[in-house]
Order: structure tokens, then C-alpha cells, then sequence
């Protein structure tokens, strides 16, 4: 964890909101989310960009549809952080990240939601969002890990104001 994250959680400062929905969809099938083969997508959502740290934030999102024979799913969604100088992007702990959530029973599409705010600039994000589909013996069915796509905190200029922004999620 880089010394500016450790800062900011000594200091208390909130740097994650969790928010989770569960939408049971009639007819649901085994077929992919959103119209791609897999069974599970992971996106980035937002990417707000700010001189002021308490202001940036990155929204990531991960979503999985039952398949056959799945009595119950799990997502769990964990960040990933590269800073300047950094070849790879290396997990980042913060509260309310890096646990299984659940639908509740007969869920046939599972989406969560994300949001990390208090981000380091400058530095890039992604999660990792990780699924896993068990049977009524709570069997492993399958499992799959998903990358979203980076969310790019530039350095504050050298006279920051107190500008802030939105900006389209950036390639891997």
C-alpha cells in the first residue's frame, strides 16, 4: 500500500462505498451478460479525476448470470493500483472490498457496484472482479477473474485549482 492510502486511512477519511443489487429477470438463461459469451462482464463505470483527493473516485462494476446447475453465486471485486514508474498493477486493501457478496436464492443476474474514492494521483486503478458459481452442495460449478479497464488519475498541475472531472474509462 502506497504511503499516501496509508495516510488517508489513518486519518479516517471514507474511501469506499459498496453498493450491491440483485435483479431476478424472468427467462433469465444460462446465456452471457450483456450479449458476450462469458457468463460474468467487469467494467469501469467512472473515472472522476480532481486537484482535490477527497474528490477522486473510480466506480467498477461486475456482473454474472446463473448457469446450469447454480443454486448460488459469489462476486467479489478487489482493487488493483500501478503507480508511475510500476510495470504492474498490485492489489490495494480498503474496507468493504475484497469479500464474497451473494444474491439471495433464485437471483438469476448478479450485479455490483463498486465505488473507491481517495485515490492517489497520480496513478492508475482497475479491479479485479472474480466470480464463482456453486451447485446445491455447494460445489464449485465455475469460476472466472475479469480485469476491468484502467482508470488513469493524472498528477494535479503545478497550480491546482479546483477543477474536477469525468473521464471515459481508458484501455488495459
Amino acid at each position: 500500500m502506497s504511503n499516501t492510502l496509508r495516510h488517508l486511512r489513518r486519518r479516517g477519511r471514507p474511501l469506499v462505498a459498496v453498493l450491491a443489487c440483485a435483479l431476478a429477470l424472468p427467462g433469465a438463461s444460462g446465456a452471457a451478460a450483456a450479449g458476450s459469451r462469458l457468463p460474468a462482464s467487469a467494467t469501469l463505470e467512472q473515472c472522476v479525476t480532481s486537484v482535490a483527493i477527497t474528490e477522486r473516485s473510480a466506480t467498477f462494476a461486475g456482473e454474472m448470470v446463473a448457469i446450469p446447475g447454480t443454486a448460488r453465486m459469489q462476486m467479489r471485486i478487489e482493487l488493483l493500483e500501478r503507480m508511475p514508474g510500476e510495470a504492474l498493477f498490485h492489489p490495494v486493501t480498503f474496507p468493504g472490498l475484497g469479500v464474497w457478496r451473494s444474491p439471495a436464492p433464485g437471483v438469476k443476474i448478479f450485479k455490483n457496484l463498486s465505488r473507491v474514492s481517495g485515490l492517489t494521483a497520480p496513478a492508475s486503478y482497475r479491479g479485479a472482479v472474480r466470480f464463482r458459481w456453486l451447485n446445491a452442495k455447494g460445489r464449485l460449478l465455475r469460476s472466472l477473474e475479469l480485469r476491468t479497464p484502467r482508470c488513469g488519475e493524472p498528477a494535479p498541475p503545478a497550480s491546482a485549482g479546483t477543477h474536477a472531472g469525468v473521464l471515459a474509462p481508458t484501455g488495459a
